[in-house]
């Protein structure tokens, strides 16, 4: 007895179709400048809010420095009082050299602890965490501004300037704390740690005290004359402390502009220039 092995036909169909593969995935697209800019700004955000002792400090010491010149180097500088009137935009501009020098060392960081190298191994732009530390460091001083100035109301700081002339003191506080943070974003790039980073803007930070911020410059010794009153913060403040007064904005105002403009295209030219050589190393 035979036995018969049924085999299956083939089908007379065509055949199902089988997904193709390739050897290399799909390229992705990344991210925009824009997205890669706000997320960065929103990260540096959020490390400055985790960050309270630099938030209190950004705060507290301009507070204490000008109640230090009010009451206690104020009486001594102008007998018949109004010091305050005079110090406020000094303050104001010293200060935000204190706070904006945080974006050095944040900077720093990020170079030294690989960061960086993370990043341009993503499809984002690596150079907008620059832009991320420098928005988030202008928007903590601009905090530390409006702080200041509250304060310096209730201890009896009395401006008469108009909204225009309000707008235009505000306006030209935030251009020159955002130069300032240009500069300080781009020695954080070139420094080779944070400790260096803070002490290469440790100069800049002297500048307030040689220009009119705290006193007349008609007053110093004349060798230091001629640099107190061509340095770039001595038209800053002749022109804040103008608005304040409710007095229309004249020529320190566009000296004082074109001085942040200039810092501002010198800093981000050095940064797109040093940028790629060093995250290249």
């Amino acid at each position: 007895m035979t036995t018969r092995t049924l085999t299956p036909e083939p089908a007379t169909g065509p055949s199902p179709a089988r997904p193709t593969t390739s050897g290399a995935p799909a390229p992705s697209r990344g991210s925009g400048i824009l997205t890669a800019s706000a997320v960065f700004v929103g990260r540096a955000t959020r490390h400055s809010l985790r960050d309270v002792e630099s938030m209190l400090m950004a705060v507290i010491l301009p507070v204490m420095m000008m109640l230090m010149f009010t009451y206690v180097f104020g009486g001594a500088i102008s007998p018949t009082g109004g010091y305050l009137d005079y110090v406020v935009p000094g303050i104001v501009l010293t200060c935000a050299g204190f706070g904006a020098a945080s974006t050095a060392v944040g900077v720093a960081q990020d170079m030294t602890t690989g960061t960086i190298n993370r990043l341009r191994t993503m499809p984002v732009p690596s150079a907008t965490v620059l832009v991320g530390h420098t928005v988030a460091s202008l928007a903590r001083n601009l905090l530390a501004t409006g702080v200041v100035l509250l304060v310096a109301v209730l201890i009896g700081f009395r401006p008469v300037a108009g909204v225009l002339h309000w707008a235009g003191a505000v306006g030209l506080l935030a251009l020159y704390i955002l130069a300032i943070t240009t500069v300080f974003a781009m020695l954080g790039l070139v420094a080779h740690s944070p400790q260096a980073a803070n002490g290469y803007g440790f100069v800049l930070l002297f500048l307030p005290y040689v220009s009119s911020a705290f006193v007349p410059v008609d007053t110093m010794p004349g060798w230091l004359q001629g640099f107190a009153a061509h340095q770039p913060i001595t038209p800053v403040i002749e022109a804040t402390r103008g608005l304040f007064a409710g007095a229309p904005a004249g020529s320190d105002a566009l000296v004082a502009i074109a001085w942040c403009v200039g810092i501002i295209a010198v800093a981000v030219a050095l940064t797109a220039y040093l940028f790629p050589r060093r995250v290249a190393r």
